[in-house]
């Protein structure tokens, strides 16, 4: 089959590589329909990878067909449509079966638990895809939601779902959203379904900004996005901030912007084992910080649901749609 495969930095190949296989009776293949490329993608492309291995197929944003499955498989069936969880959950832990996969006790690093970030488990920018524990890593693509709100539904809606919930916004508040890539876009429309007053949009890129703007954003073009939301709040700040770049500058960002009793919410994936927090700021603010890896399982039934009724629109977020051929262009 064609895949997308690493092969260092800034090298993505469209190669041959072999057919997947049925890891074991509780694994299914699925034939891949839509792929898409996520931050963490890009970060393996910029060498700022989770593994020195190379060679690997990238990837961990998919959804498809039911081509195969084991003899142990019981809720899935060949022809069956799925979305592919970028999170993997273990049959074993009591965390994963509460959906709550970033938690399992039986994978312990990144690596095992997300396709398409080593070699440990091939990802799904490719023909096919193998999944383990296939009753558990696949979701049935209610009747109404197409392949495209599918596919961003496997990352990055639920991503900043799992920020905009964490960040605890309530009716009439204002949020402040750090990068406007899909996680952010998603969290925009997130924060304004949670009934957010104001929800201002913050990133460096004028496209970015004005897709915001169309979803209901404030979006903020000034040099100093710190001191334009506080002019805008009156002086006070914003009431919570999402983060969704992973940056030092912005997570450092997100705790200027919000007001004292303020809360941060980060999802940006940030590597820094000796990031400085600025303690006695948090400390004097009385700032809520939470950060954590989402467990797409867990959030997708709200998210499904809120889509299949026309709450959501996780389209919004797609702008190009290439054949698997074209991938590594799409890559720079």
């Amino acid at each position: 089959m064609k895949a997308l495969t690493f092969h260092g930095p800034r090298d993505i190949r469209y190669s041959e590589v072999p057919d997947p296989q049925l890891i074991d009776e509780r694994a299914a293949v699925v034939r891949v329909t839509r792929a898409s490329i996520c931050g963490s993608d890009l970060h393996i492309y910029h060498d700022e990878g989770f593994s020195d291995d190379l060679g690997f197929c990238v990837g961990h944003e998919a959804v498809g067909v039911i081509t195969e499955v084991g003899a142990a498989v019981d809720r899935r069936s060949v022809g069956d449509r799925v979305l592919i969880p970028a999170s993997m959950g273990c049959p074993r832990c009591q965390a994963c079966d509460e959906g709550r996969t970033s938690q399992c006790t039986s994978r312990s690093g990144a690596t095992e638990k997300c396709y398409g970030l080593s070699t440990a488990l091939q990802g799904s920018q490719a023909e096919l895809v193998a999944v383990p524990d296939a009753d558990r890593n696949t979701v049935i693509i209610p009747e109404g939601i197409s392949d495209d709100a599918a596919v961003v539904m496997t990352d990055a809606t639920a991503t900043a779902w799992y920020g905009a919930r964490r960040a605890r916004i309530a009716p009439g508040e204002s949020v402040a959203v750090i990068g406007l890539g899909p996680i952010g876009q998603m969290a925009v429309q997130h924060a304004r379904l949670m009934g957010a007053a104001e929800v201002f949009g913050i990133d460096p890129v004028p496209e970015r900004r004005r897709m915001a703007a169309v979803q209901g954003a404030r979006v903020v073009d000034a040099e100093d996005p710190v001191a334009q939301v506080r002019e805008w709040t009156g002086g006070q700040g914003a009431h919570a901030a999402i983060e969704a770049v992973g940056a030092d500058a912005t997570i450092e960002m997100a705790q200027r912007l919000v007001r004292r009793t303020g809360r941060v919410s980060v999802v940006g994936v940030n590597q820094n084992k000796r990031y400085s927090f600025h303690m006695e700021r948090a400390q004097v603010k009385e700032l809520e910080f939470a950060i954590g890896l989402c467990s797409v399982q867990f959030e997708l039934p709200t998210l499904l649901e809120l889509t299949r009724a026309g709450r959501l629109d996780p389209e919004v977020v797609i702008t190009h749609r290439l054949p698997l051929s074209e991938g590594p262009a799409a890559y720079t």
